[in-house]
Order: C-alpha cells, then sequence, then structure tokens
C-alpha cells in the first residue's frame, strides 16, 4: 500500500453543510455560506448543502441521508449546538454516531475561550463519525463557523497536514 506524501496531490473531500436555525433562509444564511466558500477555497467540494428547522428528527434526516451517501465524505454542521432548551443538534447528532471525536469539543472551546473569554463555555461542539462518514457540529454564528473552520478543520482536512489528518483515509490507495 502506497502512503501519502507531499508529492502525492492533496485529497479533495466531499463535504455536506446543513445549517440548522428555525428562521434563515439561503438569504440570510451567512454561516452556510462562509463554510461554503472555505471548503471551496480550501480546494475541497460543497458536495450537498441545506437549511433545516432547529428539530431533533429533521436534522438525522438529513443527517442520515447524507451519512448513507458513499460521496460525502464529511458532513458539518452549524447552528442548534447552544444552551436553549430548543438547540437539539447534539441530542439528535449524538445517537447517530459509530465513533465520537472527543477532542474536536475540547479544542474548539479552547479556542473559543480565547476568542471570546468564559462564554465559550457555552460553544458547544461535536465530532465523531458514522458509516466512515465524519460529522462536525459547530456553533450557529459566523464567528464560531469560523474559528472551526480556520483554527481546525482546515487542516484536519488537508491531506498533506502531518502527522495525521482526517483527509488521508480518503486517498486512493494503489
Amino acid at each position: 500500500m502506497k502512503s501519502l506524501t507531499e508529492n502525492d496531490s492533496k485529497v479533495a473531500l466531499h463535504i455536506a453543510i446543513l445549517t440548522i436555525h428555525d428562521t434563515r433562509t439561503q438569504e440570510t444564511d451567512s454561516s452556510g455560506r462562509y463554510l461554503a466558500q472555505a471548503i471551496v477555497g480550501s480546494g475541497h467540494q460543497v458536495a450537498d448543502q441545506a437549511i433545516c428547522p432547529d428539530n431533533r428528527y429533521a436534522i438525522r434526516k438529513h443527517l442520515s441521508d447524507w451519512i448513507l451517501n458513499d460521496d460525502i465524505q464529511a458532513i458539518i454542521t452549524n447552528g442548534g449546538t447552544g444552551m436553549r432548551d430548543r438547540n437539539a443538534t447534539l441530542a439528535a447528532v449524538t445517537p447517530l454516531l459509530d465513533t465520537q471525536i472527543a477532542g474536536f469539543g475540547e479544542l474548539f472551546r479552547a479556542y473559543s475561550f480565547a476568542d471570546i473569554g468564559s462564554s465559550g463555555l457555552q460553544s458547544n461542539a461535536l465530532g465523531g463519525k458514522a458509516n466512515n462518514t465524519l460529522i462536525f457540529c459547530l456553533p450557529g454564528s459566523t464567528g464560531a463557523c469560523r474559528l472551526g473552520w480556520e483554527k481546525i478543520l482546515r487542516e484536519q482536512f488537508d491531506s498533506h497536514h502531518q502527522p495525521c489528518n482526517f483527509a488521508s483515509a480518503y486517498a486512493k490507495r494503489d
């Protein structure tokens, strides 16, 4: 089996984006728009993009369809992670995961604390894997999406990032 080296082509992941919000529209979804631009700007492809209400069953339906799609390697959600009773993202996603990436939420909150101080305690984030699909849940603000992308996901989705990354598992091997 060949290992991925710096001379190999960068792996372009197909990433779906789910904005979870009760009132956002395509026109007002600045977080989803930011993520789409960041994904494409980093050499990946937006496989699908949708907005769904903050309802655990609507969220699970969108995610389940994408998890079953072999053409989607990763999903990024934004929104519905806050402390309000209505926020359903983490409760919806957690049962779908085969494996949690515990360090993702911890690292996100550390960066969030550096950015917004003690309010970072309310910056819930979740990472995991379901049916070989990576899933990352970010808070809904554009600033939180930018922080999650620029500080964590961008380099972890870069197949050349060392010593390890999430993208290399999707590299075509000889």
